[in-house]
């Protein structure tokens, strides 16, 4: 019992707006009590209609009241606070401002437990237990606590909508069907419910699908990144063996050189010293045999002189002065001319296999494969900028606009010398390699094009040169009766509606090459699955026909 009076002393000094116990308790004219700081930001809102109410039995007040603190309530609140006793939890039972409320509640509101789409009305769990109990209420439909429960009452007829409009795709009351409905296909909101339901059925069949789908293709893409990586961890690993070994072998060499080097000088020093010590020698013999002359021409002893002089005067064999060749002082230099044209080449050579490794590395495409378009903008979403390269153009075209157009000329034209020019045929390649998703379109006029694709490495001059004449090049020759595909020197007869415009659609990493007729709509004339293996660069073959042009289009 002391418990339950406690309980009650709770609820009786909380504040219905915030929930807790009051603070600076304030008291309305009606008798109920709140913070002051609650009522007032309660009245502020409603500033704007110059009515105050009480948020608990709504009695409203034309001028605003003026709040004066309430002592014994604030003395009373303040004892509660000593006994330890404080707010209701926030589970609470009663409403909050974001819950449902109980309809049939009175004063401070519980929280619905259920809604009754028949009553329309809210019940907390106390009164809701009257539709379990009674019969009365067996056909009621009790769903989950609704604050929309108005919605469904139709505003016209004032009743519950309990049809549904296919023709209108709307909700209505029965008055409604035989209404401004009528004549309209209408069922019960229940029957159009079955049908929606097979519908949401379907759907989520479908959705559950694509995210078995979706989740194949994560586990695939998965299996991917782990596939790049171990691929990347590998390569690294092995280049940095290569470029080791590389560096051994270099150090080797180098190595090499420096003991020969030393070996030769040492044996040239040694030769040169060998020769110097006896050449001292026979300096220090001479000087002798001169202080000896030198003493001997002092004798005043003629008989003295004469005797010592034959043997004083004999002079030992001389070193041969022609073997020391004094030569300009570059003993070495060669070497080091000879390592310096070793690092040259060795430049010249990872220069030119950078440019292929750098090109193998960016070739790698992680991205996901993406079908061919099926319309003209689709394609036109990959369209690139191309321009013919001059130093590749057979002497008998001139190129114009931008070196996009080629012309087939009666005079040859003045290029200098290039070895990436065609001498053979009357072709000519693009500057820009291409490499991924790429489109463009050639225009042509007079006689005929061969629209290609080539490797740069095909060759320049023979009949082996032609596009499509080996295996380095793809090609589509287009006259004005016929196409024909070329690849490999073998041609493939192809049919397709005549049209002096053709696109070309390239994906390079998925190895898809596909030529089409262009007029007002696409058609597919030819495609190519194949693995490219180096970039590629477009490619046009004019006929010898006096006039006869070829044009990479710029599209929008």
């Amino acid at each position: 019992m002391a418990q339950k009076s406690v309980q009650l002393d709770r609820e009786t000094f909380s504040c219905s707006i915030c929930l807790d116990l009051l603070k600076d308790p304030v008291a309305l004219p009606c008798g109920h009590s709140y913070c002051m700081k609650c009522i007032k930001s309660f009245w502020d809102e409603e500033e704007k209609k110059k009515i105050y109410s009480c948020p608990q039995c709504r009695q409203t007040f034309t001028a605003r009241p003026v709040l004066v603190k309430n002592t014994m309530l604030a003395v009373l609140v303040e004892q509660l606070k000593k006994t330890g006793l404080q707010a209701a939890p926030a589970d609470h039972c009663y409403a909050g401002p974001e819950d449902v409320a109980c309809d049939v509640c009175t004063g401070r509101k519980m929280k619905a437990f259920k809604s009754c789409l028949v009553c329309l009305v809210s019940y907390c769990e106390k009164h809701v237990k009257l539709h379990y109990e009674c019969p009365a209420f067996d056909k009621h439909k009790l769903v989950e606590p609704s604050k929309k429960l108005q919605e469904k009452i139709c505003s016209r007829h004032d009743e519950v909508m309990k049809m549904f409009c296919r023709t209108d795709q709307q909700s209505i009351c029965y008055l409604c069907s035989v209404d401004e409905h009528k004549g309209h296909d209408t069922v019960s909101a229940a029957a159009e419910r079955t049908e929606r339901q097979r519908e949401l059925e379907v759907s989520r069949q479908n959705i559950q699908q694509r995210i078995q789908d979706r989740e194949k293709d994560v586990k695939l893409l998965q299996q991917e990144v782990e596939a790049i990586n171990q691929s990347a961890d590998q390569t690294v690993e092995h280049s940095e063996k290569i470029f080791t070994e590389l560096i051994h072998l270099i150090q080797k060499r180098s190595s090499d050189v420096k003991q020969q080097i030393r070996s030769q000088q040492e044996t040239e020093v040694s030769r040169v010293k060998e020769l110097q010590e006896k050449l001292e020698q026979e300096i220090t013999e001479l000087k002798r045999k001169d202080a000896e002359l030198k003493q001997l021409s002092h004798t005043e002893d003629h008989i003295q002189f004469l005797h010592n002089y034959p043997s004083l005067s004999a002079l030992s064999e001389s070193t041969d002065s022609s073997s020391i060749n004094i030569r300009p002082l570059s003993y070495f230099e060669d070497v080091t001319a000879a390592v310096s044209e070793v690092r040259d080449k060795l430049q010249d050579i990872l220069r030119e296999e950078w440019t292929n490794i750098s090109l193998t590395v960016t070739e790698v495409d992680v991205s996901l494969s993406q079908p061919e378009p099926k319309t003209r903008a689709g394609f036109l979403k990959y369209s690139c900028e191309i321009t013919l390269d001059p130093n590749t153009a057979n002497t008998w075209l001139l190129l114009s606009e931008g070196n996009r157009k080629a012309t087939f000329m009666k005079q040859q034209q003045s290029y200098s010398d290039h070895p990436d020019r065609f001498t053979g045929w009357y072709q000519v390649l693009s500057r820009e390699s291409l490499t991924g998703r790429c489109y463009w379109e050639v225009e042509w006029r007079g006689g005929g094009v061969d629209v290609a694709v080539a490797y740069k490495n095909i060759s320049r001059e023979g009949y082996e040169c032609g596009f499509g004449c080996n295996d380095k090049s793809w090609s589509l020759d287009c006259n004005n009766n016929s196409f024909t595909f070329r690849y490999n020197n073998i041609q493939t007869r192809v049919s397709g509606p005549r049209s002096s415009r053709v696109g070309v659609y390239l994906d390079h990493r998925a190895g898809i090459l596909s030529f089409y007729s262009v007029s007002e709509t696409m058609t597919l004339l030819h495609r190519v699955q194949t693995t490219f293996t180096q970039p590629l660069y477009a490619g046009l073959w004019l006929y010898c026909n006096y006039g006869a042009t070829a044009e990479l289009i710029k599209v929008k």
